[in-house]
């Protein structure tokens, strides 16, 4: 069974940067899309980068184009999301997000939160 570990939120002035990390484990990763989403109070789950595991093929929200970059490290069996130029706006719940035709294993999430 999929495992999914989202590390890396905090606290982080509206300019500043962060990373989250996300440790996969349960399963050999192959073609699996992994994904970054993220939920704003009040507001519905969104969709804010992705990669195929095998090859790297990225994908991003237009929200966070040029600012975030998605990146995995196959070694460590881990991806990341280097958030850079933070809005108070980014301020959510990040969570990983794993699967090979949908998302059906998610982690935790994790708390980043942008002050202005």
């Amino acid at each position: 069974q999929v495992q999914l570990v989202e590390s890396g939120g905090g606290l982080v002035q509206a300019g500043g940067s962060l990373r989250l990390s996300c440790a996969a484990s349960g399963r050999t990763f192959g073609s699996y899309r992994m994904g970054w989403f993220r939920q704003a109070p009040g507001k519905e789950r969104e969709f804010v980068a992705s990669i195929v595991w095998n090859g790297g093929f990225t994908n991003y929200a237009d929200s966070v184009k040029g600012r975030f970059t998605i990146s995995r490290d196959t070694s460590k069996n881990t991806v990341y999301l280097q958030m850079s130029s933070l809005k108070p706006e980014d301020t959510a719940v990040y969570y990983c997000a794993a699967g090979l035709y949908e998302y059906d294993a998610w982690g935790q999430g994790t708390q980043v939160t942008v002050s202005s």
